[in-house]
């Protein structure tokens, strides 16, 4: 096992095994090598499978990617007999799972499917009916800004799941958090840890309302007899994966992937999918033990990570470099991907009603590509006895392998002009957009940079931004009136149309700052 356990991994498994009498041996080698030897007896006779057969767990989401990891682990380890809890009306197993651990629990009965909405309290009560311990994974798609759809699963749906833990006598809760809860979009965090506060503002609502379900989970610990805990798991990867790689492979093949958002050098926390689902099973272990250690671990949240931080965009290269694509190179300032983002962001909002897909391109997305995010495990590793047990190039390998179908196929070099070329033709708006006019392309990024600044990301109101507009040209003016006519042997002169007396002059500025009084009281009340 990679890496040294905290001084209470030993602690932990003695109690594990005076509370269950029996540790699968595959679990014992993921978690202490040196014990496998052991025979493990209880009143001089084996303990098998029997004495577990009544023994049931909950996953919520239990089809989403990280849970489907965690299902098969628990069948696995024989830990309990496992309830998978999804949306949809029945399962659907892929070919591998029908053949492998979970198609074969399927048929034993050692597992099984309940079909369960968060929001539906009656139907989290079925699903949680004579459960010991339950995994809450389920979460809506952190990709759409959608606050009432946020909301309702991740704080209200929480909420039923707490509800039902309590009145069902379950006795333990595990509930998946990010590690977003404690960023805000705005500064980058090194090595930080769960000292760390929640923001005033967070970096969209899936993060806020996490945050949210997350303190309600830690509130509701030693409820009843309750122990609950919060895994915060960061960036995850893996075999399984419908999100990270395919969309790095969507965007290579659109010729998108040649971009660096940002100096390339923030640094990122990942997490292989088997080790947080590893890390769920070291925190279930670690409520189940008793006494000290499960005082210990209850009521808290862990940072997970793999404990070996790499530059997000070097991270990215090596994944289209393992599927046989080109690495990133070109670098493009955040602040200027951020206006188009808004642009993209607002056009998504006038559109979606008419069928527009969800744009990849979001303010809150080039703010997670372009800052740092590192966490500690020292709290995870010391309370829980969690340490990684597949190391990053390892897991970055077995992802690759998974995906023999997006490998990019052996194409000829493309002559002759490009698609983009051929739909936007020739024109002003031609060669600015493809880089033909580098000074006019150069100015357009300006002055949208200029745009944003001074009108979106200052959240000025329109009578603001107006009030601020006519104030420049009004000091303009007034120095131009101000001037001589003749300066180093040039003669300045405005348009008769446009040139304001001094007296003019001070009644505009007397208008705008009126405006602006307003404006200001306006905000204000």
């Amino acid at each position: 096992m990679e890496g040294q356990t905290g001084p209470y991994s030993l602690l932990i498994i003695t109690n594990q095994i005076l509370e269950y009498f029996f540790i699968p041996l595959t679990y014992l080698h993921l978690q202490a090598p040196n014990l496998c030897c052991y025979n493990l007896k209880y009143k001089d006779r084996e303990v098998g499978m029997a004495d577990v057969q009544e023994r049931w767990c909950v996953v919520t989401g239990g089809r989403g990617f990280a849970a489907r990891h965690l299902v098969e682990m628990l069948i696995r380890y024989e830990m309990f007999q496992v309830r998978i809890a999804d949306l949809g009306p029945a399962i659907k197993l892929e070919p591998d799972e029908e053949e492998g651990t979970v198609g074969k629990a399927m048929r034993s009965g050692r597992a099984k499917y309940v079909s369960m909405d968060l929001r539906d309290k009656s139907q989290v009560l079925k699903a949680c009916e004579g459960a010991e311990v339950v995994f809450h994974m389920a979460a809506p798609d952190s990709s759409v800004n959608n606050h009432q759809l946020h909301h309702s699963v991740n704080v209200l749906g929480t909420k039923n799941i707490i509800d039902a833990c309590v009145e069902l006598k379950v006795k333990r809760l595990i509930y998946t958090s990010s590690p977003s809860v404690v960023f805000d979009g705005v500064h980058g965090i090194i090595n930080g840890d769960e000292s760390l506060p929640y923001p005033s503002k967070h970096n969209d609502s899936y993060s806020a309302t996490k945050a949210e379900g997350e303190a309600l989970v830690i509130k509701s610990n030693d409820t009843k007899g309750l122990l609950t805990c919060c895994i915060r798991p960061s960036s995850i990867f893996g075999p399984g994966d419908r999100l990270l790689v395919p969309s790095l492979v969507a965007a290579a093949r659109a010729g998108k992937s040649k971009f660096i958002i940002g100096d390339g050098n923030n640094m990122y926390d990942f997490t292989y999918v088997e080790n947080v689902a590893h890390a769920h099973v070291c925190a279930e272990r670690a409520l189940a033990s008793g006494g000290a250690v499960a005082e210990k671990a209850s009521g808290q949240a862990y940072f997970v990570t793999n404990m070996e931080p790499i530059k997000f965009w070097e991270f990215v290269a090596l994944i289209l470099e393992g599927l046989g694509y080109e690495r990133p190179r070109i670098k493009i300032p955040a602040s200027v991907m951020m206006p188009i983002a808004h642009l993209v962001e607002l056009t998504y909002k006038l559109l979606a009603a008419y069928g527009m897909k969800v744009p990849q391109l979001t303010p809150s997305r080039i703010r997670l590509l372009s800052r740092s995010r590192t966490f500690s495990c020292s709290k995870a590793n010391d309370r829980l006895g969690y340490t990684p047990i597949v190391p990053l190039q390892e897991g970055l390998r077995r992802t690759i392998e998974s995906y023999p179908q997006l490998r990019t196929e052996q194409r000829l070099k493309k002559e002759g002009p490009s698609k983009a070329s051929l739909f936007l033709g020739s024109g002003r708006v031609a060669d600015t957009l493809l880089w033909r006019n580098k000074k006019q392309t150069l100015t357009a990024a300006l002055v949208l940079a200029a745009i944003y600044f001074n009108f979106i990301a200052s959240g000025f109101t329109i009578i603001t931004s107006i009030s601020t507009i006519l104030l420049v040209a009004s000091v303009f003016l007034f120095i131009h009136g101000r001037l001589p006519q003749r300066m180093y042997s040039s003669v300045l002169s405005l348009s008769p149309s446009l040139c304001l007396s001094v007296q003019q002059a001070s009644i505009c500025i007397g208008i705008i700052l009126s405006l602006k009084f307003v404006s200001v009281t306006a905000v204000i009340f």
